[in-house]
Parts: C-alpha cells; sequence; structure tokens
C-alpha cells in the first residue's frame, strides 16, 4: 500500500472518530470536525447561491443545525456529506426566501414545512426548549433578531433591518454574532435542563387568538388588564404612535364593521419578547382592504406587555392592463 493511501484512510479513520466523539458531546470534536469540512460546505453554497456573504451565514447556520441533530448522523464516516446536505437544504431555503412568501397558510405547522430550517428542525427533534434557551442568553439586540430571522415570515435583511430601526448591514453583523455565540454556547448546555418554550408559546397563541379572531366587543379591554400594561405604546406601521390600548380596538373594531378578519398563522414566544403573525381576510367586494399579512413584535417588562410594533406586508404587485395589450 502506498504511503499517500496510508495517508488517506488515516485520515478517514480519524474523521470517523471526531464524528463518534462529537456524537457523544465532545466540543472539541465537534469543533474540529466542522473546521475539516468548512472548506467543502462553504463550496457548496457558493455554487448554489453565488454569493460570499449568503454562503458564510448558510454555513454558519448549517453549524448550528449539525449540532442539533448529531445523533441523526447514522454514519459516522458520512459525516462530510451529510454536512454538505444540511449546507444544501438550507441554500435551498435561503432561495425560497428571496421569493414572495405566499400568505392564507393555515397554521403554524404549515409554515415549518420547509426541511432542515431551523425552525423546523426545532419542531421535529424536541431541541426547540434547549435553542430557545441559547436564544433567550443572547443580548436583547441579538436574539431579536435571530427570532425574525429563523421563526417569522418578516426574515429577509431588509425587513428585519426595519423592524428593528438599524442599517441593514447592522443586521448582517447582529446576525452573524448570533450564530456565533449559539455555537459556542448551545454544547455547553445540551445536558441541562430548560424551559418549557412550547407551553409559554401555546400560552400566547391563546392569547393573540382571543385579540385577533374575535369579535371585537368580546374582548374588552378589561380582558388584558393582567398582561397588558394600560400605558402601552402602540406603534403603527407608518410610525404613528399611541399610548393605551385604544387605538388597537378601535382599529380591531373598524376593520371587522367592514367585513375584515384576522387569522392568527404563527406566534413566537419567548420571556420577554413574543411575535404574532395574521393573515388579513378582506370582504370578497373589498379585497383590497387590508394588506396579506401582519406581523407583530410585543416586548414585555416585568410580566406586561409594555410595547406592540405592528408591521404589514408588502401588497403584491399589481399587472397594468397595459401589459396585457397587444
Amino acid at each position: 500500500m502506498s504511503s499517500g493511501r496510508k495517508r488517506s484512510e488515516a485520515a478517514a479513520h480519524a474523521q470517523i472518530d471526531l464524528a463518534r466523539a462529537a456524537q457523544q458531546g465532545d466540543l472539541q470534536s465537534l469543533g474540529l470536525l466542522l473546521t475539516i469540512h468548512y472548506a467543502g460546505m462553504y463550496a457548496v453554497a457558493y455554487r448554489i447561491l453565488g454569493n460570499g456573504a449568503d454562503a458564510e451565514d448558510v454555513c454558519q447556520d448549517a453549524a448550528i443545525t449539525a449540532m442539533a441533530r448529531l445523533t441523526d448522523l447514522r454514519d459516522p464516516a458520512a459525516a462530510g456529506p451529510w454536512l454538505k446536505a444540511i449546507v444544501r437544504n438550507n441554500c435551498i431555503v435561503r432561495l425560497r426566501t428571496r421569493l414572495p412568501v405566499p400568505v392564507g397558510l393555515p397554521d403554524d405547522s404549515a409554515l415549518m414545512a420547509c426541511a432542515d430550517d431551523p425552525a423546523e428542525i426545532i419542531e421535529r427533534h424536541a431541541t426547540r426548549d434547549w435553542i430557545w434557551d441559547g436564544l433567550m442568553g443572547l443580548t436583547p439586540a441579538l436574539r431579536d433578531a435571530a427570532i425574525l430571522r429563523y421563526f417569522t415570515r418578516m426574515n429577509s435583511y431588509q425587513e428585519i433591518a426595519r423592524a428593528c430601526g438599524v442599517p441593514v448591514g447592522t443586521v448582517r453583523s447582529r446576525l452573524s454574532e448570533a450564530r456565533r455565540r449559539l455555537a459556542e454556547a448551545l454544547p455547553e448546555t445540551v445536558a441541562g435542563r430548560h424551559r418549557d418554550v412550547g407551553a409559554l408559546t401555546a400560552e400566547r397563541r391563546e392569547e393573540a387568538i382571543a385579540l385577533l379572531s374575535s369579535v371585537p366587543s368580546a374582548t374588552p379591554q378589561a380582558f388584558f388588564g393582567g398582561r397588558w400594561s394600560p400605558y402601552a405604546e402602540i406603534i403603527w406601521p407608518k410610525g404613528d404612535r399611541r399610548i393605551g390600548l385604544s387605538s388597537l380596538f378601535e382599529a380591531f373594531a373598524s376593520d371587522y364593521a367592514d367585513g375584515v378578519r384576522y387569522r392568527v398563522t404563527n406566534v413566537v414566544a419567548g420571556p420577554d419578547i413574543t411575535v404574532w403573525e395574521n393573515q388579513f381576510v378582506n370582504p370578497p367586494e373589498d379585497p383590497d382592504h387590508c394588506p396579506p399579512a401582519a406581523t407583530w413584535l410585543l416586548r414585555e417588562s416585568e410580566g406586561r406587555i409594555q410595547s406592540v410594533r405592528l408591521f404589514h406586508a408588502p401588497r403584491p404587485a399589481r399587472v397594468c392592463d397595459s401589459d396585457h395589450s397587444g
């Protein structure tokens, strides 16, 4: 056997040992495994996306995905192809987010249909609470950007920048830093006890449905007295600011009277931030009364909602009649 072949086989065996050790929780082995395969992962991402910054983002996402799914690696010898497959799937998700997002999805499960995106992984592999604890350990700025990026439909850099009131470049840097910190923190907490985010999300979803899907007269302001500050700041899509809940209820009552209904499509909950997403169901006679959908950012302090910021999804572009003329 040639010396070159011997070295190749020795390297392959060493990578198998690293993969097995990583599966058993050895952090150094996991880091070495990702380092060894990073160039191949990046090459796949760059070939699909054609953009260096996006390729780096996808590879960092794939590293977090790999941590959550190490038990899925049945053949330690296939760690390289397995990591590249995660990158490839994440690239597909990234390409899909560049396209218009269809509205009218009936429930949360439909929002998580894309294979290997972070939200779907968390739900499918029962690691949701672990990942969420990691997210909650980030600074508010990093956490908010990561939640919007991975768990809502308002996930483009431009939309996150608008929601957070920062430049797009700042969003990129915050997401990069969030991924780096998660990659460091998650392996150290995998064996610990984690908060039941599922229960909190279910509770917040009921709250969203009570407010957005009920007849306005059936949800008086007193209903929210325990959870909502009477001086909560409401920030509307065009930047108008109001103090108190009256402007919310006036808007709900007006829409309801015009035949508009709200359908809750997604709820994301953390200890001091909740995100609601809803579809507007406009009346047939006025299909453009409201935009297709909305995203709500609810911020809490000491267990009470102190501010709400509302964002509307852009209306679909219309095709002018002249475009159809011969």
